[in-house]
């Protein structure tokens, strides 16, 4: 429960219908189970202590004093164990039966709530035994011995855990147009638990999937949704036990259908809150509901949920493709977009052979090809100067041509000597100096042949250099339209190698050299012919950067959470000391280097994650890095 992380299942036992003691002694043994994989919340099917397909039973005393019991003994194993558990049973209150989860945590029976939308079309008969709960007054019953609140506005709240709130719906509540969880979310819910026993038809598991998959997102919540399975009643309909568990449009955990026993996985709290914090629309609703608490010992919870060391790169491989094509279409109808209304007549990109400017040049190709301009209108430029080596300025001058673009070699090296002879610069101190008035020369020569032509300069940095400030103060930190401002660098990666797999292959071969030459800046002397200023081995390796860039910005991670999660990620690639000392480098620039990102061009956004000091990241350039460096620091 530490770090945000709350360790959830979704049970489904082997029952037998109408037989309690059976159900209830299957329930305990999946609690056991539970309890030994550390699970702190878990939910088991609707009526799963009686079955769901008992039919006229349900009318009987003797079921109905047979779930109690059942009920009664669950509770009696529930106190032993540091765990809530939502299980479904009937229960008469007066002359109405309801279809009801009982919440339990600790021997305490903490709350009923009954179903409200009851079915009673197709298949579907539950009203003729069944009252709906919905709009009901909660009110205080007595059942198993304890007096227990039963209503439909109960949440119930973790004084231990603050961010954990349990919200309740019973399957076909969530299949109706406007779900309790809906309301319950909006009041405060960060996990909602469905009792189910959905039956299974052709296609029904794809549609139940989206729903508690949507239902999720749009309540920016976890949803664990508990089905009935074998056991039940064949007789006309046939159940699965399709388990589900998602966080915020994401499934972490589904169960292999016609199967019992229990899927787990961890939901992030802390991530749920971060995204309604941001959310300034959510939780409007003035919907008062019951507030019930509860208290769990707070521990430390084994992580088993996968944290992609790619989260900018889609981690389906069949969807890949799909996504990287969009994405080169965004960039591709942002520049076309711009091109159209400033009435420019030209593009100009510096092309040094490396990746974040074949990219640009391929977003411009891309560009030009949706407006039926001709390609020969994009002026590439190469500007040697004292790092470039042959490989890069040969892959340069290829895919210029490869490209049907215009080709100008400058030689900027007389230039540059001559900027240091005005500002007294001795040319062989290879500091700062040296290094940015080669950048910045790149650049007033751009701009003014972008001037001369009527043309836009297409800028070529990432979204991992500006995170990093990896870029020179107007130099190439400037441009009149950044089209990879939103693409970090291991996406750029991607989107070039996409680009390679569907091209020529004349073109496919320069394509996949420039994949294979290390990232650099080429601002220092080659030694012996070849890059001797390699970026990742100065600020570290990219995917770590990328990764931290993700989770600290698109869900508000801390640093030990950052840290905590990339060891687990990265374990067996890097050791949790490089883990360390490049995640106070990132904290580190990511303040320093403020100021460069409050004066970006204009880019388009293609993701969630973007550093626009007009849009997504608006951040004072003074602001102080204490409280997260402290924290990084001290990590052990």
């Amino acid at each position: 429960m530490k770090d945000g992380f709350l360790k959830v299942a979704a049970a489904t036992p082997r029952i037998r219908v109408a037989d309690c003691a059976y159900n209830t002694a299957r329930v305990i043994e999946l609690m056991g189970e539970a309890m030994d994989a550390g699970v702190s919340l878990c939910v088991f099917p609707e009526l799963v202590l009686t079955g769901y397909t008992c039919g006229d039973l349900f009318l009987q005393e003797a079921l109905l004093r047979a779930a109690e019991d059942g009920l009664t003994r669950i509770l009696e194993h529930s106190a032993r164990s540091p765990m809530v558990i939502a299980v479904g049973l009937p229960i008469q209150v007066d002359n109405a039966l309801y279809n009801c989860a009982a919440i339990c945590c600790r021997g305490q029976l903490l709350g009923l709530v009954p179903k409200q939308n009851i079915p009673n079309y197709s298949e579907f008969y539950e009203a003729r035994h069944f009252t709906s709960g919905a709009g009901m007054v909660t009110r205080t019953v007595t059942l198993c011995g304890q007096q227990v609140p039963l209503g439909v506005d109960l949440l119930f709240r973790c004084r231990t855990m603050p961010s954990l709130v349990i919200g309740c719906e019973i399957c076909e509540d969530l299949w109706v147009p406007a779900p309790p969880s809906g309301q319950l979310a909006e009041a405060g819910a960060t996990v909602i638990v469905n009792l189910s026993a959905s039956d299974e038809l052709i296609g029904k598991a794809a549609y139940r999937r989206q729903l508690v998959t949507g239902q999720s997102a749009r309540l920016a919540c976890g949803y664990l949704y508990a089905d009935a399975g074998l056991g039940e009643s064949t007789q006309d309909l046939v159940f699965a036990g399709h388990n589900l568990i998602c966080e915020n449009g994401t499934m972490l955990a589904e169960s292999e259908r016609f199967t019992t026993g229990l899927i787990t996985t961890e939901l992030d709290l802390g991530r749920i809150a971060h995204e309604r914090r941001r959310m300034n629309t959510f939780g409007q609703s003035q919907t008062r509901m019951t507030d019930i608490y509860f208290d769990l010992p707070l521990r430390e919870t084994q992580l088993t949920r996968v944290f992609a060391q790619t989260p900018f790169v889609p981690a389906d491989q069949s969807d890949l493709a799909a996504r990287c094509e969009e994405i080169l279409h965004l960039q591709a109808v942002g520049l076309a977009t711009r091109l159209r209304h400033t009435r420019a007549k030209s593009a100009v990109i510096g092309l040094s052979g490396g990746l974040d400017s074949t990219l640009a040049l391929i977003v411009t190709v891309h560009a030009f090809d949706l407006l039926g301009w001709p390609r020969s209108n994009i002026q590439t430029v190469t500007m040697p100067c004292f790092g470039t080596t042959r490989r890069t300025k040969s892959n340069a001058e290829q895919l210029a041509e490869a490209y049907g673009t215009s080709l100008r070699c400058v030689d900027i090296k007389a230039a540059v000597t001559q900027h240091f002879a005005d500002i007294g610069h001795d040319p062989d101190t290879l500091d700062v100096t040296f290094e940015n008035a080669q950048a910045r020369q790149r650049t007033y020569i751009l701009m003014d042949i972008a001037n001369k032509m009527g043309g836009l300069v297409i800028g070529t940095g990432d979204l991992s250099e500006l995170a990093l400030g990896w870029a020179t103060y107007n130099g190439d930190h400037m441009s009149m339209y950044g089209v990879n401002a939103s693409i970090p660098k291991t996406l750029v990666r991607y989107l070039t190698s996409f680009e390679a797999s569907r091209a020529p292959d004349g073109l496919r071969e320069i394509l996949l050299d420039v994949l294979g030459t290390p990232v650099s800046p080429e601002l220092l002397p080659p030694k012996d012919g070849e890059i001797s200023q390699k970026t990742e081995e100065l600020v570290g390796p990219y995917e770590l950067h990328d990764f931290f860039l993700y989770y600290m910005l698109r869900f508000g991670y801390p640093p030990r959470k950052l840290y905590r999660i990339a060891c687990r990620a990265f374990e067996g690639v890097h050791s949790r000391a490089t883990v360390k000392k490049w995640l106070v480098t990132f904290i580190r620039r990511f303040f320093a280097q403020q100021f460069k990102r409050s004066c970006l061009p204009d880019g388009p956004k293609v993701g969630t994650v973007t550093l626009s000091p007009r849009g997504d990241w608006r951040m004072p350039s003074d602001a102080v890095s204490e409280v997260w460096l402290k924290e990084a620091e001290n990590l052990e």
